[in-house]
């Protein structure tokens, strides 16, 4: 009995010792989390230097190559939960754009979208990615969709993630408050605005372990300023794919969650307009960020595009 009773005050202290842990010290504890999730997606981190930034990105998967983009205020990891469906049969990449997530944050640089442009392809170059498919979600699309026009010949497909680029037939809720003279909705205010940030983005809320939760909101808040110095910086260009679509070439995936507060579900049929060859695909229940919100399902709908695709 004293040997039973040792080994359970052993287990309660070592649980209390690891809940301690995990509550005490939430950037350890996400970082284990998200290094777990990135590789049970098959994806390592990995970097390289362009031109002045480090650009940080994940890599894995093997066959015909995938280069997703994420969008404002985003990283790499908004991929993470869609990746482990495309890396079974393709070669993925996912960069944190320049300015964001884990790549460089340069103050006296400019991120406005012909700079963008010129450092995402210089990664591309430097990566030696020869055709591939392009799919980016909300500034992410304005990207995907501006190499596509600009770089037509590396370019497979297109996906179309609920994405900017073009002006919607209606105003978004987030367009509206805007408009009213509210500061930059998108940008957190406080650790206690998280509620009001999520409701904007999801219809249900992805499950987060609360470390992550922490160490995002610590790090939204810690490049407060910095969000608002590029948003200030793309948004004159952020309209400019709509007068180029029909430049596009590639087959185009239209994606949209149709409960989307951020870009009103209206600018699909601008896009559908201006795109010589597309699929559109509406998710019901889901809002601005569909693989995060629905991983599963979004992942269903890009694959089962991009495989009937004759290369």
């Amino acid at each position: 009995m004293k040997v039973i009773k040792k080994v359970l005050i052993a287990i309660v202290v070592i649980i209390a010792a690891l809940i301690a842990f995990y509550y005490a010290m939430p950037e350890k504890v996400a970082g284990y989390m998200i290094d777990a999730a990135r590789s049970k997606a098959g994806l390592i981190k990995k970097e390289i230097k362009i031109d002045d930034h480090n650009i940080v990105y994940l890599e894995g998967g093997k066959g015909p190559t995938i280069l997703l983009l994420h969008g404002y205020m985003g990283s790499k990891d908004n991929w993470v939960m869609l990746a482990p469906y495309l890396t079974k049969d393709y070669h993925v990449v996912i960069p944190d754009l320049p300015g964001y997530g884990e790549s460089s944050m340069i103050e006296k640089d400019l991120y406005d979208l012909s700079n963008q442009m010129s450092r995402l392809h210089k990664f591309v170059q430097a990566l030696e990615l020869k055709k591939f498919h392009i799919a980016g979600n909300s500034m992410g699309g304005l990207f995907a969709g501006t190499y596509a026009v600009r770089y037509p010949d590396k370019i497979l497909s297109v996906g179309l993630f609920d994405a900017g680029g073009v002006k919607s037939l209606e105003k978004s809720v987030v367009y509206k408050m805007v408009e009213k003279g509210e500061e930059n909705p998108l940008l957190l205010k406080d650790s206690n605005d998280v509620p009001r940030y999520v409701a904007l983005l999801f219809v249900n809320r992805p499950s987060l372990p609360s470390p992550i939760e922490k160490v995002m909101v610590k790090t939204a808040l810690a490049n407060r300023n910095f969000y608002e110095k590029e948003r200030k910086e793309i948004f004159p260009d952020f309209y400019s794919l709509e007068k180029d679509l029909p430049n596009i070439k590639a087959p185009a995936l239209i994606l949209w969650g149709d409960k989307d507060q951020v870009i009103d579900i209206s600018s699909v049929p601008v896009f559908e307009k201006g795109l010589q060859n597309h699929k559109t695909v509406i998710i019901k229940d889901c809002g601005h960020v569909p693989m995060m919100e629905k991983p599963q399902e979004t992942a269903t709908h890009y694959m089962n595009f991009i495989k009937s695709i004759k290369s």
